[in-house]
């Protein structure tokens, strides 16, 4: 058997949840702070937890295998292969959270595709906008198996790991971001709320929420906007720009979509866009799992959300 330890990271989501239903640009960045890979020789999952990951293999290769066989499959895929791994104990050995906006599903999606796909488009180049487009398509057809619908994008970014700018539906590009500076204020940061997120109920919620005329005039008027802004301020640099966007978004945010953002939070995001020492705005669909910050001052924001669960992503 063939010893898999090729690790794909986990992703975050920097701007564009919900919206980009709406077509609103996405940026979408590869966060090395968790990972996940295929082996017969897991250093994390250990125990029931190993047997626990190769059932959940056993059961994603079970839906594989209909699709497979009903002709349904997107692509060529080594599904008996993938079988024989299964039944030989292989595990998804990964300390990536699940249901916390940081692409658990996502990694997972990478590593299958990289390693049973009989003919897949290679990551270790500059691949093209239809190559991406043709992954981004594949995998959220394979990622469908665990949230209903999916964009692709999770996968997408944890298999080629770059940033990736989405713009309209298919209209994709790998972007640099802001230069890395260890000594810089500025900093993105996760708060681990604790407790997963359900991404499926909120979804279904927020896509009910616009069917009300104001709702989605809102969205188009002011969330896109909002979103927008705060992508191509951040990519060219505009730091002011910027963190004046964001406060408009988190502020929208929590005014808007106020169900997506755990009740123990409210308080400490409406207090972070009266003083300005942080802004908060959601890691993919919320309901708990992750809440992504930005602050310009990154030890008053410490001291701001002492006795909270920081992770910082980026400092620019």
């Amino acid at each position: 058997m063939e010893k898999v330890d090729r690790t794909f990271m986990s992703k975050i989501l920097l701007f564009g949840e919900y919206s980009l239903i709406h077509d609103s640009m996405a940026l979408s960045i590869p966060f090395d702070g968790f990972k996940g890979d295929l082996t017969f020789e897991p250093k994390i999952l250990v125990g029931e937890k190993a047997k626990e990951s190769n059932q959940h293999l056993a059961e994603y290769a079970q839906f594989l295998r209909e699709k497979i066989d009903q002709g349904e499959f997107p692509f060529d895929f080594n599904i008996a292969s993938f079988e024989e791994d299964v039944k030989n104990g292989i595990v998804f050995d990964s300390n990536i959270p699940q249901g916390f906006g940081v692409g658990s599903s996502g990694a997972l999606i990478a590593v299958l595709y990289a390693k049973y796909a009989k003919d897949p488009i290679s990551n270790q180049k500059d691949n093209t906008e239809k190559e991406m487009a043709t992954l981004k398509s594949q995998f959220a057809y394979m990622e469908s198996y665990f949230h209903g619908v999916s964009s692709g994008m999770d996968p997408l970014i944890c298999y080629l790991n770059k940033p990736v700018l989405l713009e309209g539906k298919q209209n994709l590009n790998s972007v640099g971001l802001p230069e890395y500076k260890e000594d810089s204020n500025r900093a993105i940061f996760l708060i681990d709320t604790g407790k997963p997120g359900k991404t499926q109920p909120l979804v279904s919620l927020f896509l009910e929420k616009c069917k009300e005329e104001g709702y989605i005039k809102s969205i188009k008027e002011e969330l896109i906007p909002f979103n927008n802004s705060c992508i191509k301020s951040f990519l060219k640099g505009e730091v002011k720009e910027m963190f004046s966007d964001l406060k408009h978004l988190s502020h929208y945010l929590l005014s808007n979509l106020n169900p997506m953002i755990p009740e123990q939070f409210h308080a400490v995001w409406e207090k972070g866009i009266q003083t300005g020492a942080y802004y908060l705005k959601l890691c993919g669909s919320g309901g708990g799992g992750f809440i992504l910050g930005f602050t310009e001052d990154l030890e008053k924001a410490k001291e701001e959300l002492k006795g909270y669960s920081l992770k910082v992503v980026h400092q620019f």
